[in-house]
């Protein structure tokens, strides 16, 4: 497949991945940028062999923003398990349905609630910038696994939006700074498109060639995204976040109502 692709396809496929990398470490949503670019490029390959693909470059990214956050802000490592481990589960559930079932009822819902959550945070603008204890530890970790299943259920599924999605969560119902947020979201949204890559890879085939060299791209974005979160705050992530679940939502109803 990587033979087949002009220097300007791959190189346009190089920005979308980069875009993608950087917009996805500070927010989430990244796929917004590169699925449908990828579906673009390939019209007449398997869809979810391409979605795959492009997760490959995704999980650098993500990893790479992950392990940024990690060095800067400090999460209870028995959340981040308890989110991870539900999270993987789910991934490889959604992602051995994704080609038997019709996503359209499950994107309703999702769209429905995205436009609900994005009035939430817009109508309360102190929403994520300090940390809020809102649940016990033990509760915390409940709802986190819960949340992280569902969401990851939906990645491997649908995909994009999964790392906004997982920040609604994370700040709207547990409480967390968008900074903290974005940290943890980070790791969590690694391990389900490492799950989504293990399931497809072995079930239909990914393209590993291409995957691997558009990695390089979004890793770049993944670094430079999340180095620029880290030094503009909270404050800085809610205005990204609030643009890009916009677009989200712009996305969701296109493909709804006007396809």
């Amino acid at each position: 497949m990587l033979e087949n692709l002009t220097a300007v396809n791959l190189a346009l496929l190089g920005l979308a991945m980069f875009s993608s990398g950087f917009i996805d470490a500070i927010a989430g949503g990244g796929g917004l940028i590169q699925t449908p670019a990828m579906l673009l490029s390939f019209p007449n390959t398997n869809p979810v062999e391409v979605v795959a693909t492009s997760k490959t470059a995704a999980f650098f990214g993500t990893s790479t923003a992950a392990i940024q956050y990690r060095r800067f802000i400090k999460t209870d490592p028995k959340l981040l398990i308890a989110m991870v481990i539900p999270a993987f589960i789910g991934a490889c559930f959604g992602s051995l349905l994704a080609s038997h079932i019709s996503p359209e009822s499950f994107k309703s819902s999702i769209f429905f609630m995205m436009i609900a959550i994005f009035i939430y945070t817009l109508l309360k603008p102190d929403l994520g910038k300090v940390h809020v204890e809102k649940h016990s530890p033990r509760k915390m970790m409940v709802i986190g696994a819960i949340a992280a299943c569902l969401i990851g259920f939906y990645d491997g599924l649908i995909g994009p939006g999964t790392g906004t999605m997982l920040m609604i969560a994370l700040v709207a119902i547990m409480g967390f700074a968008f900074v903290g947020a974005s940290a943890i979201a980070k790791v969590v949204n690694a391990t389900t498109n490492l799950a989504s890559i293990i399931v497809v890879g072995l079930r239909i085939g990914i393209m590993w060639k291409l995957g691997l060299v558009l990695a390089v791209a979004n890793l770049a974005g993944g670094y430079m995204g999340s180095h620029m979160a880290i030094k503009k705050g909270s404050s800085f992530i809610r205005i990204f976040y609030l643009i890009v679940t916009g677009l989200l939502i712009l996305r969701l109803g296109y493909s709804l109502y006007l396809e």
